[in-house]
């Protein structure tokens, strides 16, 4: 990913919704590599698939385990997190509740933080951690 065009203190003012909008684009294209790699070719195939880790029911399912797993988010990632959480939504997903709604915009606000602070290895590395958690799912 190229370095970000922004200072990190414009980023730290940036709110949720326009950190969860970067976090949604950076975690989709790592799902939808994820997919293919996993062997999947078509159209129909490829978008089922990619729903299992983009739904804002299984972000949040990913997010609740990160907050009790003891020592995988630093606090300032946890902070991070919670301004996405909180920030005020004028729109809701249509299949999950408020709650896993806000909470998914949390997971996306905190991989969209960490792309535009130019932390990709970091991104990259809890991105995997959420996809293997949902592929265990799975088995």
């Amino acid at each position: 990913m190229q370095q970000p065009s922004r200072n990190n203190q414009e980023i730290q003012l940036l709110n949720g919704a326009a950190l969860a909008y970067v976090g949604d684009a950076v975690y989709e294209l790592a799902v939808r590599q994820h997919v293919i790699h996993a062997g999947k070719t078509q159209a129909n195939q490829l978008h089922r698939a990619a729903i299992h880790y983009v739904s804002a029911i299984k972000q949040a399912q990913v997010m609740r385990a990160w907050l009790q797993e003891d020592g995988l988010l630093t606090s300032e990632e946890i902070q991070i997190y919670k301004r996405g959480r909180n920030h005020k939504a004028n729109t809701k997903a249509k299949n999950a509740s408020i709650g896993d709604y806000r909470q998914a915009t949390g997971f996306e606000a905190l991989i969209g933080w960490l792309a535009l602070t130019g932390q990709d290895q970091r991104a990259q590395t809890l991105i995997q951690h959420a996809i293997e958690d949902l592929d265990q799912e799975e088995e």
